[in-house]
């Protein structure tokens, strides 16, 4: 028998409405379940007017590369059932602590959201950080004497639920709320940690596409929003969770694992860290969008090549699983209707080949006694970039072959060449962690590939 199971739900943006709430409504379509979504709006700026003229009613299109063949598919959402501004109605946000349908608390506050303010008052709400509100929240389900939820946070943070708990067990001491509410917190309530995966687009940018997608819908839907049809949810298996929500393919596929490192790793590596790699030396060649790099004979090998040799083999003993999810990575690329922009990629370029490209080359090196080959030749077109970099008034241009662009980083990066050296750079513990130059010829090879690339030869 089907059962009501309510969700509070802080964030109405486009990535929770193409993800999360079309997986909850996906079910509720298959009669595998009956969830009904209250939104809470985390932020005081907005509106939710468009949710009341729609009765919170919209419709998700996911576009792009689906089993070798591109597809535009529409999908329309009813799950969500009322949208709650607490800083206009705060105490229907409160009387919700009190139903004891609710089973699910999920988030997505921005990575900035989870957070712990030691000047948060307890009678401050709705003017607080989102963890002080979930507290003062529980509070009142503990002691209305009901039992806790499932928390699952998207907040693209490490051990996103974990940080949750954290921050809500400091307001519990800073408030001086009593011991057996944290018992209960602690035995009552379960936080499982998340992965989410899906490129959401949101709301068309452009009046053609505005135009084309409302004929298919077949009326005006000011909610729209755009994803990519790949998704992907992992989440911590804690408690009962896998009798509330169902695993496999629901429009989005679900994994419930014990420990969701593996998928953090094989995310980070295989998808970001072949992305912040291709970045650098597709902008030198002209490229403007991933689209455009997987169309170009060239590129596309070196994207392959980069996965092959130089990612895929360190991310898990089951190199089998590792692949397909490549072969999924590079047909994601291949989304004509995404143009994910490079610029846009580029974002803060140093501190992501640290965090998601040097790892791989680590593994590589300590295995093969050798620096790997595409991710060197990576980080030379990223270095020439930051040495062809100059100010003018308050940005920072990286003067290309045949264009100018804008690049965005901390100040010290994107000054540090005006009067540093590539040797001083690659030294730098402050940016790595590490001496790169400790791995043997790293620099030598580094050097060698920058200067045929200033003689406008092509590395690849």
């Amino acid at each position: 028998m089907v059962s009501n199971m309510k969700v509070v739900q802080f964030g109405e943006g486009n990535f929770l409405r193409a993800f999360v709430d079309l997986y909850l409504d996906t079910l509720n379509k298959e009669g595998l379940n009956n969830f009904e979504v209250s939104i809470i709006k985390p932020i005081a700026s907005g509106s939710l007017e468009k949710f009341k003229v729609q009765d919170c009613k919209y419709n998700v299109i996911l576009r792009g590369r689906l089993n070798n063949a591109d597809v535009e598919n529409i999908y329309h959402v009813d799950c969500v059932k009322e949208a709650i501004n607490p800083f206009l109605d705060n105490d229907r946000y409160y009387e919700l602590a009190e139903d004891k349908e609710v089973k699910l608390f999920i988030s997505n506050t921005t990575e900035a959201g989870i957070c712990f303010d030691e000047n948060d008052k307890f009678d401050n709400c709705p003017n607080m950080t989102f963890p002080a509100k979930v507290t003062k929240w529980l509070f009142k389900r503990f002691n209305a004497g009901l039992d806790g939820v499932y928390f699952l946070p998207v907040e693209l943070i490490d051990n996103n639920a974990l940080e949750l708990y954290r921050c809500i067990d400091k307001y519990i001491t800073l408030w001086n709320l009593p011991e057996e509410f944290r018992k209960w917190n602690n035995s009552k309530n379960y936080y499982c940690n998340t992965l989410v995966d899906r490129i959401v687009s949101g709301y068309p940018r452009d009046n053609e596409t505005k135009q084309h997608l409302t004929k298919l819908i077949g009326y005006e839907d000011s909610l729209m929003t755009i994803g990519e049809p790949f998704g992907l949810w992992v989440i911590e298996d804690k408690g009962d969770i896998k009798n509330i929500l169902k695993d496999g393919l629901h429009n989005i596929e679900v994994i419930f694992s014990k420990d969701i490192s593996y998928y953090k790793k094989r995310k980070v590596r295989v998808l970001n860290g072949s992305h912040t790699n291709l970045v650098p030396i597709s902008l030198y060649l002209g490229m403007h969008t991933v689209y455009d790099v997987m169309k170009d004979k060239d590129l596309s090998t070196f994207v392959d090549n980069s996965l092959k040799y130089d990612i895929v083999p360190f991310v898990s003993d089951d190199i089998k699983t590792t692949i397909k999810f490549a072969e999924e990575t590079k047909e994601r690329f291949l989304n004509p209707y995404l143009n994910h922009q490079l610029t846009s990629i580029a974002l803060n370029s140093v501190s992501k080949w640290k965090a998601r490209v040097l790892p791989s080359f680590k593994d590589y090196y300590d295995l093969n006694h050798k620096i790997p080959t595409y991710l060197t030749i990576g980080f030379a077109y990223l270095v020439t970039l930051y040495s062809n970099i100059y100010q003018l008034n308050d940005t920072f241009i990286c003067k290309l072959p045949n264009r100018e662009i804008e690049v965005k980083d901390d100040i010290s990066n994107l000054t540090y060449f005006f009067d540093k050296s590539i040797l001083d750079f690659m030294k730098d513990t402050s940016i790595w962690g590490m001496d790169l130059t400790s791995f043997e010829g790293f620099y030598e090879q580094v050097e060698f590939y920058i200067d045929k690339i200033k003689k406008g030869e092509k590395v690849i």
